[in-house]
């Protein structure tokens, strides 16, 4: 089997290069080697005849896509669509991962793949635009809407928090969006299983495209996680160089952003877990082990 997986140079591209290597032949591309703001860069994938293409290259600067629209769109919503098509004519299996941002935010129940978007920013109308432009072109497909992504390597929540840790004694983070941080790691091997399910499925003509909510178990704020990097980074990095004392909490308008943000962000795993038998961790556990990938200092 050969794969080929977008956006390697990123925390999730990363990660799924190393989970998809037991599967097969894997072609990484970072953004030098298929920028997605290209479309001739896009159609030449075409040539490398993948059975699998997994796109983890996204415009991920949801403030900034409040101004830079149309190549945020054009990353996040054309870009998806062309590698359905490529996808559809090459006979290849499309795997996708968008976002909670695809939602309002209203309520305090978990979302639902049957729920209705409403997305609240321009980053999750350009997710929600790729979502229905790969099931417009009728490929077999995947869709993955995961949340708070973070890694031991990468821009990401974990590591902001330590950078300001290290030099601030007093932190204010957000306590009124709720949602599962979802380490790159453990979303780059669920999608791994999925893939071998989803290749056995497409042999014996029993496979099934969709859309699946997948992210860590549990809940949480933003500053419920801040507080959770800072006591395990303590914990387990005893010789990490940290001056926050308080950890405050804010509320959404206390730190007015560009882009909205949904203050529910939780989402209902409970359709990946049983079309593909696996439970995902809690993400307090994915965080331990995240940072014990960290550097000490």
């Amino acid at each position: 089997m050969k794969l080929l997986v977008t956006g390697c140079s990123g925390q999730l591209g990363f990660e799924l290069a190393r989970s998809l290597m037991p599967l097969g032949e894997v072609v990484a591309l970072d953004r030098a080697a298929c920028d997605l703001a290209d479309a001739d860069a896009v159609a030449a994938l075409a040539a490398h005849g993948a059975d699998v293409i997994v796109n983890a290259a996204a415009y991920t600067a949801v403030d900034r896509a409040e101004s830079e629209i149309a190549l945020a769109q054009r990353i996040n919503a054309q870009a998806p669509g062309e590698l359905a098509v490529i996808a559809r004519e090459t006979g290849a299996l499309l795997v996708h991962f968008s976002t909670d941002y695809v939602f309002d935010g209203s309520g305090d129940v978990p979302w639902r793949e049957t729920d209705a978007p409403a997305p609240v920013n321009e980053y999750g109308r350009g997710k929600l635009a790729g979502e229905r432009a790969i099931a417009a072109a009728a490929c077999d497909h995947l869709i993955f809407r995961t949340s708070w992504v973070f890694a031991a390597r990468g821009a990401n929540f974990v590591r902001s928090m330590l950078r300001l840790g290290a030099e601030r004694e007093r932190l204010t983070i957000v306590d009124d969006q709720i949602g599962a941080p979802c380490w790159a790691r453990n979303l780059a091997d669920a999608t791994a299983h999925a893939v071998r399910q989803a290749q056995a499925e497409r042999a014996h003509q029993g496979f099934e495209s969709g859309v699946f909510h997948l992210t860590s178990a549990g809940e949480t704020s933003w500053c419920g996680f801040a507080r959770a990097v800072f006591e395990l980074a303590r914990e387990r990095l005893p010789d990490i160089a940290l001056r926050v004392a308080e950890v405050a909490p804010i509320a959404t308008e206390d730190y007015p952003t560009p882009a909205a943000r949904p203050k529910n962000s939780r989402l209902d795993g409970a359709a990946f877990r049983a079309r593909f038998g696996l439970e995902m961790p809690h993400w307090r556990d994915a965080l331990a082990r995240c940072i014990d990938e960290l550097p000490a200092g």
